[in-house]
């Protein structure tokens, strides 16, 4: 008795959630940019209470990364901002780390972000491998944007700078 009732279980499981992921897959595939954001070429959205990077060329969404961002919710600034910079093994300039060096918290990709907060311009955030793979998906940075390596190296070769990145 117990083997055809798990067999149901089993079939009912498969049909309520094999779809609803399909369509998950399929209106992320095709999710567009509206209105004023719609018109750029390149375009960034970083969603924290997701934990999520969505990258969009001309409006249509392209990939969709998992990053980790601030441990608490002010630490990882919001707003429109651009991408200034984009640096290679750069190092860590708190704890006097080279870039390439295996410690470096920032990974071997550094896209660096131009914020104004308070009127003021700071290049203190960026968008960053990490040297701990295992936060992404996390609440864990002072507030910049980590990604998987070889998701960042991947991003880093399509981004240009001045790309605009809205974190919300």
């Amino acid at each position: 008795m117990r083997i055809p009732f798990l067999r149901v279980i089993v079939v009912l499981v498969c049909l309520f959630l094999v779809p609803a992921t399909v369509a998950y897959a399929q209106s992320t595939e095709t999710a567009q940019l509206t209105g004023k954001y719609a018109e750029y070429k390149q375009f960034i959205i970083i969603q924290k209470d997701s934990n999520r990077l969505l990258y969009y060329q001309s409006g249509k969404l392209s990939k969709s990364f998992r990053v980790a961002t601030g441990k608490n919710p002010s630490d990882t600034p919001e707003g429109l901002f651009t991408v200034h910079e984009k640096v290679k093994n750069r190092p860590w300039y708190k704890e006097k780390i080279k870039g390439g060096d295996p410690r470096n918290p920032l990974g071997d990709r550094w896209l660096g972000l131009k914020l104004i907060v308070n009127h003021k311009v700071s290049y203190a955030y960026g968008i960053h491998g990490t040297n701990d793979e295992k936060s992404i998906g996390k609440h864990v940075s002072h507030g910049c944007i980590r990604m998987h390596n070889k998701d960042v190296r991947w991003l880093y070769d399509q981004i240009l700078t001045d790309t605009p990145v809205l974190i919300q």
